[in-house]
């Protein structure tokens, strides 16, 4: 693994300060307006638009650290590909099934946990890895790595709250 990478995908440090327009992006999609646009349009194109640039061309313009999840369906058994955002702790990715502050778990959340086996990608780089859910400490110092890479987690929990915890998931290389 190179020290700049895990399995092909670029380390995201959650405590660098992002520039100006990344965080007023960051804020547009935290509003309910903006995670409903962002869910219905951006997130559906972005993962083939991905594929099709070899990973050079998103929708989230670097705004946020996106990657191409690979998940085999919970029920299916069919691949799904999924844009989510990330962040890197250690040797690890660290992926949060939040689905917008939604009342329900994202499905690749409940894709991972049938099949931990997944790959990450951005265009041509990216490999295997397997997923575990966090709990306790961990999950708690991770999500709080994730409000400070993405504040907007935190009007998730606060519309989660009482009705669901937002799941954190640690992808080891395989």
């Amino acid at each position: 693994m190179s020290g700049d990478t895990i399995n092909g995908i670029p380390r995201v440090d959650p405590r660098a300060r992002p520039a100006g327009w990344k965080r007023g992006m960051q804020r547009l999609v935290a509003t309910r307006p903006g995670a409903a646009l962002h869910r219905m349009i951006a997130a559906r194109l972005d993962a083939p638009i991905m594929k099709a640039t070899r990973g050079r061309v998103s929708l989230a313009m670097g705004a946020v650290p996106v990657v191409v999840l690979t998940s085999t369906g919970a029920r299916s058994g069919r691949r799904r590909e999924t844009l989510v955002l990330y962040f890197t702790d250690g040797d690890d990715v660290i992926l949060m099934a939040s689905n917008y502050g939604g009342a329900r778990h994202p499905g690749w959340y409940h894709n991972l946990l049938a099949h931990p086996e997944c790959e990450l990608h951005i265009g041509p780089r990216g490999g295997s890895f397997v997923a575990r859910e966090t709990e306790g400490a961990e999950r708690d110092r991770l999500y709080a790595l994730a409000v400070d890479l993405n504040p907007g987690y935190a009007k998730y929990a606060q519309q989660t709250d009482g009705i669901r915890t937002i799941r954190v998931l640690r992808l080891t290389p395989h």
